[in-house]
């Protein structure tokens, strides 16, 4: 019997990568998007792969679009999820002491609630069944407080939070918790994420290094299929870890920013100079910003 598996946030970058992946792997993989007219993309992909994706619309940020998509899919698969991937996300950039409360909320709601409501959704029936597998997609940044990116950061870490919970809540009935915490994929998300509101000109600094960051990252990006095989790989193992650092920058951060004191890490933002932030970044973590 096919392995059924969700993937939200389906239309672009990670998910549907992992969507196309996890089919191509003879999962049945229902992919959600917000507007199945805007996944031409998606489709035609998947077709060049071979594979179909079922889609479903609905919005992760919204309770009842939530329910009713997943009430369809459910209808569809006699109540059957294995694999829930809580892929679908938001980023944007701001600085703490000009992210309006608003904005931590609204990506709060999309990044950490979105999770919550699709895991909601099925745990039911995998604690009925004493199976299946819930997938969390953080980011480094879930790991290591990524510059002026002060609402993400902070909603990815609270994901990191909810996926430690959750993975022994729901050990006992058999369900596997997995964290994947991607560095930087080729997508279209970065040349998209250009706001700086730097309102009181106070944080040219930490733009121009964010920005630096995203360059070096978009020049070495890897291909989002990566994570997709990552993913495949965490749920069908027989020797399963609770989280899986990916991509470009992905464990050299995470182990660089777990190898510093919190000195240090301070330290690393104080500084004035450019090259001298850039050449401490290198030395900690082994990332050339530079291009």
């Amino acid at each position: 019997m096919s392995t059924i598996s969700v993937v939200t946030g389906a239309n672009s970058g990670i998910g549907r990568a992992t969507a196309i992946h996890l089919a191509a792997q003879g999962h049945t993989v229902y992919g959600t998007v917000r507007s199945i007219s805007k996944a031409t993309k998606l489709q035609a992909m998947a077709d060049e792969a071979g594979v179909s994706i079922e889609l479903v619309e609905l919005d992760i940020a919204d309770d009842d679009s939530v329910q009713q998509g997943f009430a369809r899919i459910l209808e569809a698969t006699d109540g059957v999820v294995d694999v829930l991937v809580n892929n679908a996300g938001v980023g944007g950039n701001a600085v703490a002491e000009e992210c309006p409360t608003s904005y931590y909320l609204d990506v709060m709601n999309v990044n950490l609630c979105g999770a919550v409501r699709c895991s909601q959704a099925v745990l039911p029936g995998m604690r009925e069944r004493r199976r299946g597998a819930i997938v969390n997609i953080t980011s480094i940044a879930g790991r290591i407080a990524a510059l002026a990116q002060t609402a993400y950061v902070t909603s990815k870490w609270a994901l990191e939070g909810l996926s430690e919970g959750m993975a022994q809540e729901l050990a006992p009935f058999g369900i596997r918790v997995v964290i994947v915490e991607p560095g930087v994929t080729k997508s279209a998300i970065f040349a998209k994420n250009i706001d700086a509101p730097n309102q009181s000109g106070a944080y040219d600094a930490a733009y121009r290094r964010l920005f630096q960051f995203y360059a070096a990252g978009m020049a070495n990006a890897t291909d989002p299929f990566e994570v997709g095989a990552v993913i495949h790989h965490a749920v069908t193992t027989d020797q399963p870890q609770l989280r899986y650092p990916v991509s470009w920058g992905g464990t050299e951060l995470i182990e660089g920013r777990a190898a510093m004191t919190d000195h240090e890490w301070v330290a690393l933002g104080a500084h004035e100079d450019d090259d001298a932030y850039y050449d401490d970044f290198k030395a900690k973590f082994g990332l050339e910003l530079r291009l």
